[in-house]
């Protein structure tokens, strides 16, 4: 009789777990994922940056309006298509209406909104779960943007009347100004199919 108890015990167990249903657990994202993720993210970040940096050089804070209006989408559709990710930028407070934030992102700039209020830095805060979209598995990646010293030419809460006229002439329903150094300005936003 115990030998059969011995037999029988392990496929009991093997049975029940095979119909449990799936925990939070099995669905954390895999550190692969969030090291691909957030190598998207520095590659995006590293090539906006030195974009901008040229065109502030080229031609100061007008010229890097015009520049980021035409080659961020180009950058983030590059590396999405390179990549089979989705990457992009939202903000709370976004200049393209095109880039409004979804629900899911709405959500986690708040989260991250309560984060910072209660003395965290915009700098240190990603979020990167497994979340499931129209009956599908997705992995989410979201990483918040600081507004640096350089940003606040066209971000901050003083914008000159020449960058205004530029951005109410590429952006006509621009909500990104009034941030202060340091602030969350908005966030990377990266999403995967699994």
């Amino acid at each position: 009789m115990l030998r059969k108890s011995v037999v029988l015990f392990p496929l009991m167990v093997a049975a029940t777990l095979a119909t449990a249903p799936t925990s939070a657990f099995a669905d954390e994202p895999s550190p692969q994922l969030k090291t691909e993720a957030a190598g998207l993210v520095k590659e995006y970040a590293g090539n906006l940056q030195a974009v901008l940096k040229g065109a502030m050089a080229a031609g100061g804070p007008a010229n890097a309006i015009s520049v980021c209006h035409e080659q961020a989408p180009e950058i983030a559709a590059d590396i999405s298509q390179r990549s089979g990710w989705t990457v992009k930028r939202t903000s709370l407070k976004p200049r393209n209406p095109a880039s409004a934030p979804d629900s899911y992102e709405t959500k986690v700039m708040k989260e991250f909104q309560a984060r910072i209020a209660k003395g965290e830095s915009a700098a240190d805060l990603v979020k990167a779960e497994i979340v499931e979209q129209n009956g599908a598995k997705v992995f989410r990646f979201i990483k918040a943007i600081p507004t640096g010293e350089v940003c606040l030419n066209c971000h901050g809460t003083e914008v000159k009347p020449e960058l205004k006229a530029k951005l109410q002439e590429l952006y006509p329903g621009d909500k990104a100004t009034g941030f202060k150094l340091g602030d969350m300005r908005g966030v990377f936003t990266l999403s995967k199919r699994l």
